[in-house]
């Protein structure tokens, strides 16, 4: 029964971690704002470089590093891998590092981009092209968009606009994205579509009309950079000319506008990304790889170059921009610059707060674009507090907003245009956004909390509940008397109603119910049985000193802290661990000297074990690609199989008549980890030739992984020796690792199998002592 209750309490109170901490900040039913003066753009050009680094944008060339044909020289005498981009950041436009949030992933970012709203976390499950976005977007305020690029983007911008012809998307096939070959063909392949549409303009009428309108975009996604660096990492030369590519092809789109446009000075451009790239060519965390981004910005109503060296740091000291302002922004505040500079409404559900300093326009037209903005997000704030208020038990308003007089605030703004007192303006209008988001803010995690507290109060009543059995069938054996209490049966049942009373009235999801059910039923179980902790005591009172009991309760309660303290710390620095386990290695040296003098061997093996597996986490987390290492942790795993076979095989057979088929069955995990082994390396020697991931490598991975995680099951476990079961389930996984490893997590494996093996034996031998 306790085992039961234990599943169902954790698997619902895992979901209580999406509804505190994962769940929408988005609210509907705002109105639109938008800045009634013209706009100094009539068109605008979003360029998307999936997955690019700012560093690798940003820094200069290496000596020595091949151009592979492209241009690298800037105008500047610079050599670059993106020569006019750089002369675009010394020239002519405004530059800087745009900072993501977390999941740094293609979803959230690009709606961080376009919608200047940051999804919650579980966005990342929603899947993507089949999936619209349900809230406002920069694309959705246009008269019309081309973009162009991937079907994993595209579809959920195009299918979530308000009139679905106002999005028109041009995209490759999803088989086009193999992550096992080169891949800025599609980065070519965008560029050619988008020159394609102007040529389409010389005979289709349609076209011309559109392309001759204002407030259009046209969004190009290139997803080339993404996917080599998934496949060569981001130090590749793929990726490397892969920006090259980018920059080479970007340059030729705005000379064709150009052209197109008789060079009227009518288009604005952004170049950004919507990730970063981790040196192991993976992202989704928030290493500063992955959350630092290029922005530039330039054309019409984008500030130029300003000769000032304000924000830099360590970062970009090395990428000789140090003379030029350095703008950073949030990633959410690219959508409020494009609005601004297309004079279109902001975007519904926006958060971000616009970069003044990238405009280039009259006192008047920035003051009027940051009054704008802060009306967006007001409007956002209120309609947020005004369902809060609707549906909270005894609700709380944020208290700076509440005693602001928001009115006489933009009264004053509005003030201060008039007498083109413009910065006081913009101050102004800027505080009342940051007031604003941290209303948000306020709002969001309004009910964390009163959830947390009973998440809380759930888990330490399991342990209760759990110490009460436990305490109650293996300490005194069931012997107590059950005295049941009305009073707790009362209170139990009055808070219960409480809570669910205050569920009802906010209106909470069903699962809000469910999570006050646990720590009602369990607090109530432990204070029915609380003469069982009594009991205990008592006892450990009569045979010691009531003070030495006392101290042991203390001695508990540190251990509790410490374990705690710990466990946080490891989270930051993984080398606690690597010190711990030296420490436990001297863990045998505690028996007594008999035990010591006939366990020697046992001992020795259980320290180099610790001492081996304490390497591994000392070690740095990035690392790079080494089959060597691979494969030398596999014929490890090869020779620790066939060692325990040799020396232990022949006494389990002949001790347990049905370890004879598990013995066959570790031949057959032996024979897997050989073909893993050498499935890997072939597949590493082929890609490394940029052939690609042969077809019946795949086949031949997938079906060893099944088979070999299968392998387990097969054996009766009920006859095995513990040892022999442990090198079952040892065996079982090694395939695994061998196919998943990039470098030395396979003989990590080998090492911590080793020391759970000394484990057992030593508990084994000491409670046999």
């Amino acid at each position: 029964m306790l085992l039961l209750i234990g599943v169902i309490f954790h698997i619902a109170y895992i979901f209580s971690i999406f509804d505190i901490y994962f769940t929408s900040p988005l609210v509907h039913g705002m109105g639109q704002h938008r800045l009634s003066m013209e706009p100094p753009a009539r068109r605008l050009v979003l360029f998307v470089a999936d997955g690019l680094r700012a560093d690798r944008l940003y820094e200069p060339m290496p000596s020595g590093e091949d151009t592979n044909g492209y241009e690298a020289m800037a105008s500047d005498g610079v050599r670059t891998r993106a020569p006019f981009l750089h002369d675009v950041v010394t020239r002519r436009g405004s530059w800087g590092v745009s900072h993501t949030r977390v999941p740094t992933e293609s979803r959230p970012g690009h709606v961080a981009i376009i919608a200047g709203f940051y999804e919650d976390v579980s966005a990342v499950t929603k899947g993507w092209k089949m999936n619209p976005v349900d809230f406002d977007s920069v694309f959705n305020q246009t008269k019309h968009t081309w973009s162009f690029g991937s079907p994993d983007i595209l579809p959920m911008f195009a299918h979530g606009a308000s009139d679905p012809d106002r999005v028109k998307t041009y995209m490759y096939s999803e088989d086009e994205e193999n992550f096992s070959k080169e891949a800025s063909g599609l980065d070519t392949w965008v560029f050619e579509r988008f020159h394609e549409l102007f040529q389409q303009a010389k005979v289709d009428e349609r076209v011309r009309e559109q392309l001759a309108s204002d407030r259009i975009v046209f969004f190009l996604h290139l997803l080339g950079l993404d996917t080599n660096g998934h496949a060569f990492r981001p130090h590749s030369k793929e990726y490397i000319n892969n920006i090259r590519l980018v920059d080479a092809g970007i340059r030729q789109a705005e000379k064709l506008i150009d052209e197109y446009y008789n060079h009227d000075g009518k288009t604005a451009y952004v170049f950004t990304s919507d990730h970063g790239m981790g040196n192991r060519g993976a992202h989704g965390d928030g290493d500063p790889d992955n959350t630092r981004t290029p922005l530039i910005a330039w054309g019409a109503g984008v500030r130029g170059p300003t000769l000032e060296s304000h924000g830099h740091d360590d970062f970009s000291a090395s990428w000789g921009l140090n003379k030029l302002d350095r703008k950073d922004v949030a990633q959410a505040d690219i959508a409020p610059l494009m609005a601004s500079l297309l004079g279109i409404n902001y975007p519904a559900n926006n958060v971000g707060v616009l970069p003044l300093g990238y405009l280039q326009a009259t006192p008047e037209f920035v003051a009027r674009s940051a009054l704008t903005n802060a009306l967006q997000v007001l409007e956002q704030f209120r309609v947020k507090e005004e369902s809060k208020r609707r549906t909270e038990f005894a609700f709380k308003p944020y208290q700076p907003m509440d005693n602001m007089n928001v009115q006489r605030t933009l009264e004053e703004i509005n003030t201060f245009i008039a007498a083109g007192r413009f910065a006081e303006a913009e101050n102004q209008s800027m505080r009342l956004i940051e007031q604003c988001l941290q209303g948000l803010r306020y709002y969001q995690t309004y009910d964390w909390f009163f959830l947390r507290s009973i998440i809380s109060i759930g888990y330490i009543g399991w342990i209760a509940y759990s110490l009460l059995f436990i305490v109650q069938t293996y300490v005194l054996d069931g012997q107590t008397h059950h005295l049941t209490s009305n009073t707790i049966d009362l209170v139990a049942l009055v808070f219960g109603a409480v809570l669910f009373t205050i569920f009802f009235i906010q209106r909470s999801p069903a699962m809000y119910y469910l999570y006050a059910v646990f720590p009602v039923y369990f607090w109530r179980e432990t204070l029915q049985k609380r003469h069982v902790f009594s009991a205990i005591f008592a006892e450990h009172a009569t045979l010691s000193r009531s003070g030495q009991a006392a101290g042991l309760m203390l001695l508990l309660v540190g251990a509790l802290e410490l374990l705690v303290s710990y466990a946080y710390r490891v989270f930051f620095e993984r080398r606690v661990l690597s010190a711990c386990l030296l420490a436990v290695a001297l863990w045998p040296f505690t028996a007594p000297v008999s035990f010591q003098k006939h366990n020697r061997g046992l001992i020795g093996g259980w320290m180099v074990a610790c001492a081996s597996t304490a390497i591994f986490p000392a070690l740095p987390v990035e690392k790079g690609d080494d089959i060597t290492l691979v494969v030398a942790g596999g014929i490890a795993t090869l020779v620790a199989g066939a060692l325990y076979l040799v020396y232990f095989g022949t006494t389990m057979r002949s001790a347990y008549s049905k370890d004879a088929v598990s013995f066959k069955l570790n031949l057959l995990q032996l024979a897997l980890i050989v073909v893993s082994i050498i499935t890997t390396a072939d597949s590493v020697h082929k890609l490394e030739l940029r052939k690609g991931l042969p077809e019946l490598n795949q086949i031949i991975g997938w079906a060893t992984l099944a088979l070999s995680l299968g392998t387990p099951l097969m054996a009766s476990a009920g006859a095995q020796h513990y040892l022999h079961r442990l090198l079952t389930i040892f065996l079982a996984f090694a395939p695994t690792f061998v196919l998943l490893s990039i470098s030395y997590e396979m003989l990590f494996y080998v090492a911590f199998s080793a020391l759970l093996f000394c484990w057992m034996l030593l508990e084994r031998r000491i409670y046999a002592f």
